[in-house]
């Protein structure tokens, strides 16, 4: 297949408006795509390379000066192959050698594909190809139901994988993903609930349980082997030696556990956010030790748990991890709701979690059967541009511009961020300095009092609601915003959406009713 022909598609994708449309587009270029073909083409049209992160800076692809092909040539095999081969140079001259690389590649692209290539290489290839979309296209062009795609890829985590087994083995393929060890699956996810007598009332028989002011896990252990992940599926046991020793006493043989980990002080309250984020780095000498809290058992001693629901899931829990499970009650009452959100406050904890004891886990989505209630409001927001600093912030990045997460439907229309504010509260001398050496590394342009970033860096804030704001695209902007912390262990991907702002206001139902109508 040629590279062209994925250009096309996206080129269509990013024309319209349409879902159906959208879905059209990307499963015609899926079915036409060889089954060795098939893993690339879809990794392009959710705007990566297959290898992930290649080394490339955003300078040096903005740097290639190359004249483009007049006729299109490259092969979407080819493209794959380049793009390994650049992912794979290391060592001194390694900077020049992608260069050089790189402008072969684009040496033998057409304009139109140099300016997908570009996109592609710098995270900019937006055209509402989203997961969502890009699964029922999947379904459509191997014609099979979109529920098995979709759980097939919570499982694996691998669109590209989703695809190729969709498209070379149906459904029987797709049928046969299932939870295994060692392979991190997308993470539960809770929604922000509307107040904690609501929750109980909606969920009926619940557990409540402390939120806890740490850095999501998921454990895996098959025996002596055990692999830790970061929410974004990242690995990071070598630098959690305290916490694969726990996983290793354990009475079981296998288990896969999703929960917490967080650093705590002598008095049993938790340490700064920050510090035990420090943990999950590289390096594996370190004197701050991490506590574990699970919530969670996906799978014990040879037994998937994931479609169980939450109520056998915590028995399970308890008898594998009795000591670590979090703190929480089982109730249906919202008195015993509102002792537990107390005791968590009282322990320095954020709040609590309200949760469905019938639910089953529902891997990498963001439902109702798990609601997050505290009492402070908080967003996890993307930084899409920082304002130069004056009077003592003179030469720091100081002044965030914030965007939320679009609705699906606006990300069907081409935009993914919407702006709704600013802020310069609650920024450290540390924090700006931080800032004013990291942003660059994040440029996409500047002017003079502003550097615009892509969008990869999500920062917490607390707000005292939200308020109409014509100012902004969204129709909203915050109110009274400071920083809390930046979040590495999130994606933008994770931010809150631009409804989760709206639910702030007053009036909010009338407003995201109108909100949900459909586009002209």
């Amino acid at each position: 297949m040629l590279l062209a022909e994925v250009v096309t598609a996206s080129a269509t994708v990013t024309a319209t408006r349409s879902r159906l449309a959208k879905v059209e587009a990307l499963a015609a270029v899926l079915r036409a795509a060889e089954p060795d073909e098939v893993r690339a083409v879809t990794a392009f049209a959710i705007g990566q390379a297959r290898q992930g992160r290649l080394g490339t800076g955003y300078r040096t692809v903005l740097g290639l000066q190359v004249a483009p092909a007049e006729v299109a040539t490259l092969t979407v095999t080819e493209v794959d192959g380049l793009l390994a081969e650049v992912g794979q140079t290391s060592g001194a001259g390694s900077t020049a050698k992608r260069a050089e690389l790189l402008g072969t590649l684009f040496g033998r692209a057409t304009r139109a594909e140099q300016d997908f290539l570009i996109r592609l290489l710098t995270g900019e290839l937006r055209q509402g190809a989203w997961e969502g979309v890009l699964l029922d296209a999947v379904a459509k062009a191997a014609d099979v139901p979109g529920d098995l795609a979709r759980r097939a890829f919570m499982l694996s985590g691998s669109l590209p994988e989703v695809a190729a087994a969709a498209l070379t083995g149906g459904a029987d393929r797709l049928a046969g993903f299932r939870l295994r060890i060692g392979t991190p699956i997308r993470p539960m996810l809770a929604s922000p609930a509307d107040s904690l007598a609501e929750a109980v009332a909606e969920l009926g028989r619940v557990r409540v349980e402390y939120k806890l002011d740490g850095a999501r896990i998921q454990v895996h252990r098959d025996g002596a082997e055990v692999h830790i992940y970061t929410r974004t599926l990242r690995e990071i046991t070598a630098s959690v030696p305290e916490l694969v020793d726990l996983v290793l006493r354990l009475p079981c043989r296998s288990v896969v556990l999703d929960g917490e980990t967080l650093a705590l002080n002598d008095d049993g309250r938790p340490r700064p956010f920050q510090e035990t984020m420090s943990r999950f780095g590289t390096s594996t000498e370190h004197e701050l030790l991490l506590r574990p809290y699970f919530f969670d058992c996906l799978h014990l001693d040879g037994v998937d748990l994931l479609d169980a629901p939450l109520g056998r899931r915590g028995e399970a829990l308890g008898t594998v991890a009795g000591p670590y499970v979090i703190p929480g009650a089982l109730t249906k009452e919202v008195a015993a709701a509102e002792t537990v959100l107390s005791e968590a406050l009282a322990a320095g904890h954020e709040g609590v979690v309200v949760k469905s004891l019938d639910a089953p886990y529902a891997a990498g989505r963001r439902g109702s059967a798990w609601q997050k209630v505290k009492p402070v409001h908080t967003l996890d927001l993307v930084v899409l541009a920082a304002e130069w600093g004056h009077g003592r912030r003179t030469g720091l990045l100081s002044n965030l511009h914030l965007g939320a997460r679009a609705t699906e439907a606006e990300q069907l229309a081409g935009l993914d961020f919407v702006m709704v504010g600013k802020t310069f509260k609650g920024l450290t001398d540390e924090l700006l300095a931080w800032q004013t050496a990291e942003f660059p590394r994040h440029e996409l342009r500047r002017t003079d009092w502003t550097v615009y970033l892509r969008p990869e860096l999500v920062v917490e804030i607390e707000l005292d609601g939200a308020q109409i704001s014509p100012r902004y695209p969204g129709g909203v902007a915050l109110r009274f915003a400071r920083v809390l912390r930046y979040r590495p262990d999130k994606d933008p991907a994770d931010a809150d959406t631009i409804d989760a702002v709206r639910a702030l206001l007053p009036g909010k139902a009338l407003l995201l009713e109108k909100s949900a109508e459909p586009r002209d």
